[in-house]
């Protein structure tokens, strides 16, 4: 995979970056610290690409995520992907993940159910912890067995997770049975 590209853009939780290539988006970088930390993230992670104006497909994407950020129900299912990088495993978690709808959570055990691995919710786990597009792949949906919200790699950690599902409307985690579509 050669990587193209990348560009830091501002969002309701932070200075966000994207990376594309031409197949599709190969990352998206929630915020760090400051947003040349975010670049200098971006960079590290893709060093092949070059940071520049995106394509109009990748500004599409990025309205579309500012839009979810700013908590539209905003679906992201049909903005292609360049997961080629990624074990096969991974990319099935994926497009699992993919299928949880804004202000709705799974837990791992359900997509591991799903895959048809029912004893591998911890792999699903790590495949979603090294999710290079985090919220176009909705990792921050999916929580432990019983709701419980889990880790997140993401910089700011489950306060980060916990902010983007308050964003997307989702029930507080606890508060009774969660949404898993099906």
């Amino acid at each position: 995979m050669t990587t193209q590209g990348f560009t830091v853009f501002d969002s309701p939780i932070g200075a966000c970056g994207i990376a594309w290539s031409a197949r599709g988006i190969a990352g998206l970088q929630l915020p760090e610290a400051t947003a040349e930390a975010t670049r200098a993230r971006l960079r590290r992670r893709w060093p092949d690409a070059v940071e520049s104006e995106p394509p109009p497909a990748v500004g599409r994407a990025i309205e579309h995520v500012l839009g979810l950020l700013k908590g539209k129900a905003m679906d992201l299912a049909d903005i292609p992907l360049d997961l080629e990088a990624a074990p096969d495993f991974h990319r099935k978690v994926y497009e699992v993940a993919r299928t949880i709808p804004p202000g709705h959570t799974m837990t791992y055990g359900e997509i591991a159910k799903r895959l048809g691995v029912p004893h591998e919710s911890r792999e699903v786990g790590q495949a979603l912890g090294r999710n290079p597009i985090a919220i176009i792949v909705p990792c921050h949906r999916v929580l432990g067995a019983d709701g419980k919200m889990g880790g997140f790699s993401a910089n700011g950690g489950v306060s980060t997770k916990r902010r983007m599902l308050e964003i997307e409307g989702a029930p507080e985690v606890g508060a009774g049975p969660l949404f898993a579509p099906r």
